[in-house]
């Protein structure tokens, strides 16, 4: 009989093994038998082109939503829509550690210059207590340039070594969040009327953003059983970013466009919005893990047995890409930024192991949902090197009598043709990421514009090296009990 403690761990063990023994069985299948590995590739290849056609349809589709959401008046037409507008009560959660204050000052300016009243809107800080002396500092920047503006400023410092915690933003969050219900009961405010919008501190949001989510919240006929997940952008520096952060950030954006196409695949990521409600029936954001963002999600959605869901906001938030001061710092920041997001692979075993507990959750949901957690884990890690170096190995391997096949002839004009079709979804995602591109600084010349498209010729070598690898990298962590904490991703900017 195995333990508790083995049964998670075998969980946890599960999905790196299913990612091991593709890539592995690829490398050992290709020698036993190249021809069957032959045949394999080139179904593989016919279906990951279907993908990219059928990602690239979904992205088209929500890019138009996108556009035809940031020309409307969002609060003239919630005004006009609910008189009653003003009961809900907008909550922005700024959790920090050591950022500068010019990416702090900027995300505050996007909130006061909302088309939704600023005065309407409050905003919790959340420091950390083993970064006093900054903490401090921008507390008092704060209150200098920002006191009379908002409906009100709290301010709340998490303590260091709390029991039960993984140092990082998770934990930050949800001390915050104990704190703020104080604060909530004090003014008998109803959890319901609360929308909490927890925002990594470089996220600037569109001037529509809290009119259109305060619509959308009043428009849901059950707002606490809900998410709230706008589209993410990396716009705020993406100018002076290299080429390949640049790449990876659209990359994420276009990830989201689909997701928020396709509601059966959406989960909360990174800034998002919900009741409060929800948080305090769940237990707040977890303290405990690195992936909060999309675990409370799944708590949500085990707390209520599958009747919770997101809702999409075709309103963008943007934040920074992980510059530093070099390149090198970089692309070591964004490998560490893509191993962080692929450790939300830890969801998988928490799912497994809860489903057990919430009997009334329907079969179909879980197994829906287990499916698509673990699929887009196991494609993140191998589709790259599927495609990049175990759809050529049996080529390379293959002995004289395979070589002497007409299938062996053929393959590479096939996967030739198939990666032309397949040339479609870069061609989409080219032309989007022009269109998603910000003003350029006037520090950058008009040529520039030609290297933001002949960046692309490195989406390969993106994929490898900072999508592929991190991710096995996270998942081979998970496989061997080695947990990974949360790293602050560096972000900076050209003033």
């Amino acid at each position: 009989m195995l333990t508790d403690y083995q049964r998670y761990r075998l969980y946890e063990i599960a999905p790196g093994i299913s990612i091991w023994a593709t890539l592995l069985g690829g490398v050992a299948l290709s020698f036993i038998d190249p021809l069957l590995m032959i045949y394999l590739i080139i179904i593989f290849d016919v279906y990951w082109v279907l993908r990219v056609l059928y990602f690239s349809f979904y992205v088209v589709l929500s890019w138009n939503r996108f556009r035809k959401a940031i020309k409307r008046d969002w609060f003239q037409k919630l005004v006009a829509t609910f008189p009653d507008w003003e009961k809900r009560i907008n909550v922005v959660f700024l959790p920090l550690y050591n950022e500068e204050w010019s990416v702090i000052r900027t995300t505050l300016e996007a909130l006061r210059l909302s088309s939704y009243p600023a005065a309407k809107l409050y905003v919790v800080f959340s420091g950390e207590s083993r970064k006093k002396e900054h903490w401090e500092k921008i507390q008092k920047l704060v209150r200098e340039a920002y006191n009379s503006v908002f409906a009100d400023i709290l301010y709340y410092t998490h303590p260091d070594g709390l029991p039960g915690e993984v140092p990082g933003k998770g934990s930050n969050i949800n001390f915050a969040e104990w704190e703020f219900k104080k604060y909530a009961d004090q003014k008998n405010w109803r959890y319901e009327d609360i929308i909490i919008s927890v925002f990594d501190v470089d996220t600037v949001v569109h001037p529509e953003y809290f009119a259109h989510l305060s619509y959308m919240y009043a428009s849901h006929p059950r707002p606490e059983r809900s998410s709230f997940q706008p589209i993410t952008l990396y716009n705020n520096n993406v100018w002076d970013s290299p080429a390949v952060l640049r790449i990876m950030a659209f990359g994420t954006s276009f990830w989201m466009l689909f997701s928020l196409a396709r509601l059966d695949h959406l989960v909360t990521f990174s800034s998002h919005s919900m009741s409060f409600k929800a948080v305090i029936d769940s237990g707040g954001h977890p303290k405990d893990i690195v992936s909060e963002d999309s675990r409370i999600f799944f708590q949500c959605w085990l707390h209520y047995d599958g009747d919770y869901e997101v809702t999409p906001l075709y309103i963008p938030v943007s934040m920074d890409t992980v510059v530093d001061d070099s390149t090198i710092k970089s692309l070591k920041n964004l490998y560490l930024q893509q191993r962080r997001w692929a450790w939300g692979t830890e969801n998988i075993p928490y799912l497994l192991w809860n489903f057990s507990k919430h009997p009334a959750l329907p079969r179909w949901k879980k197994a829906l949902t287990l499916f698509t957690e673990w699929e887009g884990k196991w494609s993140w890690a191998s589709v790259a090197i599927i495609i990049t170096l175990l759809g050529r190995l049996p080529l390379w391997v293959a002995n004289a009598e395979v070589r002497q096949s007409a299938l062996f002839f053929n393959t590479p004009q096939a996967l030739e043709w198939l990666m032309i079709l397949a040339m479609g979804g870069l061609i989409v995602s080219t032309i989007m990421s022009m269109l998603l591109l910000p003003p350029r600084p006037e520090r950058h010349s008009r040529h520039k514009y030609i290297f933001m498209v002949a960046q692309w010729v490195l989406v390969p070598v993106s994929l490898f090296f900072f999508s592929a690898l991190p991710c096995i990298d996270a998942v081979t962590h998970l496989m061997f009990g080695r947990y990974l904490g949360f790293n602050v991703s560096t972000k900076k900017r050209q003033v």
